[in-house]
């Protein structure tokens, strides 16, 4: 048997490797990035390995994330596979042996990440030799330059970076079993997919912050696709399942296959459109698309396009066939395999040689830079009048997929829950749509350019972002809604609706949807953000921007959802405290506000003191204005809030008084009877008693 399950592995992986390897030599010999360079060139070995330490480093990340994902939501833990007449359904084992997919899988992602870590390093060491542009040598005195290189030089500490998290992936997927722990880790493992994005190619361009979010995007969608099929190919042997267990093997890989299938078609839409943000960015001119990278980008996404339509097709195609008996499981397997993996190899060959071509917009900065482009990345805006409000844009590619995908899947589960013949609120999808495009203006409109220059228009960003977007989120009650229309599972895997359940019942959530901590969070997470050097690190930095806008929202969002009978929460406190929660965070903003009115010392002073502008008052000037728009936006809210809760109270306080009535005439209103009794009672011991 084992015999066979290597050869079939051989099957899927053989023609994969032949495609990428042909794909590489073409994409290089275009290219010419093997060619030696005129005046510092690293050498023959140097040139040839970095790409190829490339790909096995890209590839081997993919492996290990995927395979991680594989585990935690998509391949059965411990099982025996049954079928009914409806669909394929796979059922506890009682046996509680892990299942010989899980461990295969775990066994795979832990192989790739010591891969990774190893090409990881690799890739480091022939970076610095690159960007050195001398042969390669292992002279001791080359030490301090290469420890100087991972120190101190951006690409050098990106690479440091990806070896610890290869090697942390590595750790956890030799050591971890358990349901929550392998999900944490495949969440770990992301992180690789940062340092890539700070690195990449069009990372360096005149929108960086938009470059490095589309290559974030890019290569997530490529982890997940890349990684999925080649974790497919590894486990088709195993999912197929010994000879006598054939039907259930078929019912297994049909369950699986079912569950990428989802994952893919995801990653295809991501892939797509972020890799046609990140073309873009750096192809700024008809005319580029026809140099040799505008060429390179053509071909992935035509190869990509086609990749995605042969994929979905032959999925639709074989599934149906596998649950119904028509083709065996390794067949099944095989068939999805065969027509991705060839493309899927090409395709990665491609872009690991793109990311090596030269772009034909030019990554120089400008000769000379502007106060405000050296702080934010970007030129100095023209001064904000009323149209600019409504015409000044810049995409934030992270914030722009999340509008998306929220928009997508509450239509999705929308439509599934009304086709069933339920009745979903149209005034929730409402709610939901407006603050997802609120979010989306917050995040790419006029106030997030205008935000980066200014204190004030910041201001309404952030209190837009924690007082006004999550209210209309958590009014379009995304989790109740959800759990509506995804199915749950009985294999011991965690899916969405799992996960979900999960998280909302875990000690975590209990925690942190109290009222008292949402509002301690809400109001603490101010005075560390304004009153420490917090501030000038998150507007300065691109990751701690982002970072800072989703910790407003999810600070927001949570102080709404403890307050609003909305979603489900572990525990609804009582009315009245939730009231006086609101009414101490009413008064803790006023206080805020108007000592921050008050102060004459600037706040972030080497940020917002030095960014140059020609037009509005002083920074100090704007820092008041500022205090006065968060005073002022966040009364509205707040009493829209305070609307919400006393509405619930009257609602419910009707619920109660319903149930009491419902109860009294089922028992002849017995509470009542006991009530005026007791009474009775007290009223003949108090005859009796000789002191009264």
């Amino acid at each position: 048997m084992d015999t066979q399950r290597t050869v079939s592995v051989a099957r899927f992986i053989l023609p994969g490797i032949l495609a990428a390897a042909v794909a590489f030599l073409a994409a290089v010999s275009f290219t010419g990035i093997a060619r030696p360079a005129e005046l510092a060139d690293p050498g023959a070995f140097v040139r040839w390995s970095l790409p190829i330490a490339r790909a096995i480093h890209h590839a081997s990340m993919a492996l290990s994330i995927a395979a991680l994902v594989f585990a935690a939501a998509i391949i059965p833990r411990a099982a025996k596979v049954t079928r009914d007449t409806e669909a394929a359904k796979v059922t506890r084992d009682t046996e509680g042996d892990a299942h010989p997919a899980f461990t295969r899988t775990m066994n795979i992602a832990a192989g790739a990440a010591v891969v990774w870590t190893l090409s990881a390093a690799t890739v480091m060491l022939l970076t610095f030799w690159d960007l050195a542009g001398i042969p390669m040598s292992l002279d001791p005195q080359y030490s301090a330059a290469i420890l100087d290189y991972i120190l101190s030089i951006t690409t050098g500490r990106a690479w440091a970076w990806m070896v610890v998290i290869a090697a942390i992936t590595s750790s956890l997927a030799l050591a971890v079993r358990s349901k929550t722990t392998v999900g944490l880790s495949a969440l770990f493992s992301l992180f690789g997919i940062l340092p890539l994005a700070f690195i990449g190619h069009a990372a360096g361009g005149d929108d960086h912050f938009a470059a490095v979010n589309s290559i974030g995007l890019h290569l997530l969608a490529v982890v997940l696709w890349f990684g999925g099929i080649m974790v497919l190919a590894l486990l088709a042997p195993t999912l197929g399942g010994e000879a006598p267990g054939r039907a259930r093997g078929q019912v297994l890989a049909g369950v699986v296959l079912k569950r990428y299938s989802a994952l893919a078609t995801f990653a295809v839409f991501l892939m797509i459109g972020s890799g046609l943000a990140s073309a873009v960015i750096r192809i700024t001119d008809w005319d580029q698309w026809l140099t040799p990278y505008g060429t390179l980008v053509i071909v992935k996404l035509l190869i990509t396009l086609a990749l995605g339509m042969l994929g979905l097709w032959h999925r639709r195609m074989v599934i149906p066939k596998l649950l119904e008996g028509k083709f065996t499981a390794l067949r099944a397997a095989w068939q999805v395999v065969a027509a991705e993996v060839v493309l899927m190899a090409a395709v990665m060959s491609v872009a690991t040689v793109l990311a090596r071509t030269a772009p034909p917009t030019s990554d120089a900065p400008p000769a000379e830079a502007t106060p405000a482009r050296l702080l934010t990345g970007y030129d100095l805006p023209p001064a904000p009048d009323t149209a600019a409000w409504f015409t000044t844009w810049r995409m934030d590619w992270i914030w722009v997929a999340v509008c998306l995908f929220g928009l997508a899947v509450y239509l999705w589960a929308f439509i599934k829950l009304a086709r069933r013949g339920d009745k979903p609120s149209v005034l929730r999808l409402a709610s939901w749509i407006v603050g997802l495009f609120a979010l989306f203006y917050v995040t790419s409109g006029a106030v997030a350019v205008y935000g980066k220059i200014q204190f004030s228009t910041h201001m309404v960003d952030h209190m837009s972002l924690t007082m006004i977007v999550p209210i209309f989120l958590v009014l379009g009650t995304p989790v109740t809604l959800l759990l509506q229309v995804l199915p749950s599972r009985a294999d011991g895997t965690r899916g969405p609706r799992e996960w979900i359940l999960y998280l909302v019942h875990s000690r975590y959530s209990r925690v942190i949807t109290h009222p008292i901590f949402a509002a301690v969070n809400f109001a603490g997470s101010i005075v560390v953000f304004y009153f420490t050097p917090l501030l000038e690190p998150a507007m300065r930095y691109h990751a701690g921007h982002e970072l800072m806008n989703l910790h407003f929202l999810l600070t927001g969002y949570l102080f709404a959802l403890s307050l609003v009978d909305a979603d489900p929460v572990p525990k609804r406190y009582p009315y009245p405290m939730r009231l006086v929660v609101l009414l101490a965070t009413v008064a803790f903003h006023a206080f805020f506000g108007v000592a921050l009115m008050s102060t004459e010392t600037l706040l972030a002073p080497d940020y917002f003191g030095n960014m140059g502008r020609t037009w509005g008052g002083t920074a100090l000037e704007d820092q008041v204005v500022g205090a006065g728009a968060m005073w002022a936006i966040g009364e509205v809210p707040t009493l829209v809030l305070a609307i919400f809760v006393v509405i619930s109270w009257l609602r419910q306080d009707k619920k109660d008084t319903k149930r009491y009535d419902r109860q009294a005439e089922r028992d002849n209103d017995a509470e009542l009877a006991a009530y005026n009794e007791m009474f009775a009672r007290y009223k003949q011991a108090d005859r009796r008693d000789p002191r009264a």
